[in-house]
């Protein structure tokens, strides 16, 4: 259900992003997910259809990056990635581990139709 609230504020930097853009529609939204994170990719389009529609998003097609969860050891400065046997380095075994990437959340690229600019023309 957390998606709501999540989809929710995506759809708010969206818009504001578009407005100052002066964009007349928004037809793509990129959005960057960590593989750690909570976060159901059909959840947020489910909820998409439905807050975007009447904005400038309505119909706005949702790209999802997944990125992968990866670690780096304190002790030696090894990156590796989840593995599901242990969280030890695979370089030194050490525990002494930080994650790196995985729980990222955040609106990437917008793609917009810009809007049109009238210009009042001066006859001489």
């Amino acid at each position: 259900m957390h998606e709501l609230s999540v989809t929710e504020s995506l759809l708010a930097l969206t818009l504001q992003h578009a407005q100052a853009a002066q964009a007349q529609h928004v037809t793509g939204v990129h959005v960057v997910i960590g593989q750690l994170s909570s976060v159901i990719d059909e959840s947020v389009q489910f909820y998409w259809d439905l807050i975007a529609s009447g904005t400038m998003a309505e119909g706005a097609r949702l790209h999802f990056r997944r990125v992968p969860a990866t670690f780096r050891c304190v002790d030696c400065g090894h990156t590796f990635g989840l593995s599901s046997d242990t969280l030890d380095c695979p370089a030194c075994h050490s525990l002494r581990i930080k994650l790196a990437a995985g729980e990222e959340l955040y609106l990437e690229a917008l793609d917009i139709e810009p809007a049109t600019v009238w210009l009042k023309e001066c006859a001489a």
